[in-house]
């Protein structure tokens, strides 16, 4: 009978922090923290190896042969569009512009931290952030009334000036003077943003993977809506919408599903077999489905308090997580672009990637020892961000300087120097901080390597192989 191949993989940590490998897995990276050594087993088949088994093998992109079916395609619809407008081939010319730009950022760009379901996924992501950050800058330089005439060409029902729903004004819970539709109120309140604000919360829950953080935010946000609600009237609402169906069933049934999920990641076990390795059909169907999910899963454990920056570092997140809610309704309301309108729900679309991968990139940066700069999806989000808040200066000016109302500005300057106050006492005066010492910091150097080995496929043995790495915890 014919002995199928058994590959070995061992790993161990030498003094200086780097990890060594003992396999007989052909070579699969050439990270620096990666020392491979090849013991040459005599039954190593590496046609055997399928293609949920080599990553070099899944995840190579044929780039000649997207080259070549670019160049026909291409050929092909300049010589098919001779009769055709010149409004209509300046269209189609930008269009051809944008999807050659994507399909060449997604064969040339490097994988970011994400490998599931297939790192050209998260490419594809990167590159649609660049042209989006591209189209921002060009809108940038543009008048108000261009831009929103621009988007006649996408859709004519836009550029036409938009009649916002304030969902305040009559607040009874109970309206006794509508006898045949007492909670009529309630009602008018549940619509089609109510699931997909519970939806949303879940998924900032899974890019978040923090109770605390997310319910800071929630919060926060329901106070940012008192705040602007003088500048949109969408942000009017009555207290109990605020509070007991936003915060607390919305917002916080949202945060509980989604820690719900995150402990089923964090406790769930990964295997790594290949598909045509598992003996089963449900085993298999298993896999498949499992190649939608992580990879592997690393809890975010941001210690706020463990130090001065890193307690900056989280403020700074929570402020521009709460920016980019922001824009989202901002940017509708100065362009003119309905709630429901799909142009709204493709960036909501990508904004979820995005955030992912810039919040992986900035965890890794303040817990990873070994890292020393912030991934480049981080940095093109922290930009777009800002892009989308100068447009909604400049486009939306009017409202934008609005003046404040009274309470409400004394309120944030009381709110701000007690924050302030507090960052000082807690620091300086009498510091709780978690002190962080040379076990830690090893702790969390080998916690990243082993997640590396982990990413790159050579998983450590399961001897070496430590749970509590990608828990996150202490």
């Amino acid at each position: 009978m014919h002995k199928k191949p058994h590959y070995v993989s061992y790993c161990e940590n030498d003094a200086q922090g780097i990890i060594k490998m003992l396999t007989n897995h052909p070579p699969q990276s050439k990270h620096p923290n990666i020392k491979e050594i090849f013991h040459g087993l005599e039954d190593f088949r590496e046609d055997e190896m399928n293609m949920f088994e080599t990553p070099a093998k899944m995840y190579k992109v044929p780039e000649f042969a997207i080259i070549c079916s670019m160049s026909v395609s291409s050929l092909y619809e300049s010589f098919n569009s001779q009769k055709s407008t010149l409004t209509y081939l300046i269209k189609k010319g930008l269009l051809a512009i944008v999807a050659a730009f994507i399909l060449l950022g997604v064969t040339v760009t490097p994988d970011g931290p994400f490998k599931r379901p297939h790192p050209a996924v998260w490419r594809f992501t990167f590159i649609c952030s660049i042209v989006y950050e591209l189209g921002l800058i060009f809108a940038l330089y543009q008048s108000a009334t261009g831009v929103r005439q621009l988007f006649k060409h996408i859709d004519p029902k836009l550029g036409e000036p938009l009649t916002e729903k304030s969902y305040g004004g009559n607040c009874l819970l109970y309206d006794a003077d509508t006898p045949e539709d007492p909670y009529h109120n309630i009602w008018d309140k549940m619509d089609l943003f109510v699931p997909l604000h519970l939806f949303g919360w879940w998924l900032k829950t899974l890019l978040l993977r923090d109770w605390w953080l997310c319910s800071v935010i929630s919060i926060m946000f329901e106070a940012l809506e008192y705040t602007f609600e003088h500048q949109l009237p969408n942000f009017s609402e009555c207290w109990w919408d605020h509070w007991i169906m936003d915060a607390l069933v919305c917002n916080g049934l949202g945060i509980v599903f989604g820690i719900m999920t995150l402990k089923y990641f964090s406790m769930k076990e990964y295997h790594w077999r290949g598909l045509w390795n598992i003996p089963t059909y449900r085993g298999k169907l298993r896999r498949i489905v499992g190649q939608f999910g992580p990879f592997v899963w690393v809890d975010y454990d941001w210690k706020p308090m463990s130090t001065l920056g890193r307690w900056f570092s989280t403020i700074g997140i929570i402020g521009f997580f709460l920016l980019a809610e922001l824009n989202t309704f901002y940017l509708k309301f100065v362009l003119w672009i309905e709630p429901g309108h799909w142009l709204n729900l493709v960036r909501l679309f990508f904004i979820l990637p995005w955030g992912a991968v810039a919040l992986r990139e900035v965890f890794q940066y303040l817990d990873d020892p070994d890292c020393s700069k912030f991934g480049r999806q981080s940095w093109l989000f922290l930009s777009i961000v800002c892009t989308e808040l100068l447009l909604i200066i400049k486009f939306g000016w009017e409202t934008v300087t609005i003046p404040f109302p009274r309470h409400v500005v004394i309120l944030w300057i009381l709110f701000i120097f007690t924050l302030i106050l507090w960052t000082i006492w807690n620091f300086f005066i009498d510091p709780h901080t978690f002190k962080i010492d040379a076990k830690d910091v090893e702790r969390r150097r080998d916690h990243w390597n082993q997640l590396r080995a982990i990413e790159i496929k050579l998983s450590p043995s399961e001897p070496r192989f430590l749970p509590q790495f990608f828990s996150g915890r202490k």
